[in-house]
């Protein structure tokens, strides 16, 4: 999301939901901990900072219409029966409709040239966050290709910060987080939890493109907020449900908003091609996998890194959203630890308990 939604203006100022304060529970006694395995694959974040679309949009190229290229409509999109697998995958066809012209070709040379460092481990993050994405997408049968929206906003880090106070993979600002469900709080904060925040960002989306029926005009909408692309289309006489109105617009958005569709296009055509591009060692990361155990409020990340022998920023970069590096004071939580520690784990909890250790 751009400074525009992030920093929200009269135009577009989204409605912001109630403040979701934590409920308080009675936390559980120690060693009395419960385990959830989570299906699928899913592994330690790397943890590395990562630059989101703000630092690209400082390139700018006027805009003008291109045309589509092996693209696909939204009917056929529809129809197609998506392919998930337990590891990232992608191919060269698109489900949403590609242009390829000289805004899109601008940005291609940057991300492969001055930004080939950071594209490089933005691409490697797929191994890690892109089956989880693409598993959510197929599940809603949206796009496969939104994928790449994700990559320019956080570069797939769920740390990422930027400047406006917008967060994690989806970059929300807090109120739009809360509006779609995501708790912000003094230890808590979601946008920061990748499962829950693509959640939320794919239904923002989703309702995005039910009201312009375009999914550029609801990426360009997310970027600059959805009453801003609203204005400027009954300005310059343009059309919903036309991808290509996207272009006769863009020059009248900010320059960021006009940017960030050629921006996420570039990407799909690097990601989806990354030798073509020079991107030839690639190590995708594993993909996410966990286990999740419920400890009590007030639990320290370090205290469950200790019982399981591991280092504590391999649980820190599994639970992004604690930002206090601990549980709620107020309530049990459900802390994610790598897959297949549990049973060991809670047997090593339930005795530190009965030692007075915890």
């Amino acid at each position: 999301m751009s400074e525009q939604e992030r920093r929200p203006t009269p135009e577009s100022t989204p409605d912001t939901g109630a403040d979701t304060g934590a409920e308080k529970a009675t936390p559980r006694p120690a060693g009395r901990g419960m385990v959830r395995r989570v299906s699928g694959r899913k592994a330690v974040a790397a943890g590395l900072a990562a630059t989101s679309f703000g630092a690209l949009a400082g390139a700018s190229v006027n805009t003008s219409p291109g045309s589509p290229v092996n693209g696909s409509s939204d009917d056929e999109a529809a129809d197609a029966e998506p392919q998930v697998s337990e590891t990232f995958t992608t191919s060269d066809s698109w489900d949403i409709e590609v242009t390829r012209n000289d805004q899109v070709d601008f940005f291609i040379e940057f991300l492969s040239g001055k930004n080939r460092e950071k594209t490089h481990l933005w691409l490697e993050r797929l191994g890690h966050f892109g089956p989880m994405i693409q598993q959510k997408l197929a599940e809603r049968n949206m796009p496969q290709d939104l994928i790449w929206l994700a990559m320019i906003e956080s570069g797939l880090d769920p740390n990422a910060y930027s400047a406006a106070d917008a967060a994690g993979l989806w970059q929300f600002i807090e109120e739009t987080g809360e509006r779609y469900g995501l708790e912000v709080s003094q230890y808590v904060d979601e946008r920061r939890n990748p499962e829950k925040a693509t959640d939320a960002a794919l239904t923002y989306l989703q309702e995005l493109h039910d009201r312009f029926g375009s999914w550029y005009l609801a990426a360009a909408s997310y970027n600059t907020g959805e009453n801003r692309v609203d204005r400027v289309l009954g300005e310059q006489g343009a059309q919903k449900g036309i991808e290509s109105e996207f272009w006769k617009i863009a020059n009248h958005l900010p320059r960021e908003t006009r940017d960030y569709v050629p921006v996420m296009l570039a990407m799909g055509h690097i990601g989806k091609n990354p030798e073509q591009y020079g991107f030839n060692d690639l190590q995708l990361q594993q993909p996410l996998a966990y286990d999740t155990v419920t400890l009590p409020g007030g639990t320290r990340l370090e205290k469950v890194a200790e019982v399981l022998g591991v280092d504590a920023q391999a649980i820190h970069d599994l639970n992004p959203e604690l930002i206090q590096q601990m549980t709620p004071p107020d309530r049990e939580w459900e802390v994610r630890i790598p897959e297949g520690a549990a049973a060991d784990f809670l047997a090593k909890w339930a005795g530190a308990a009965a030692r007075g250790a915890m």
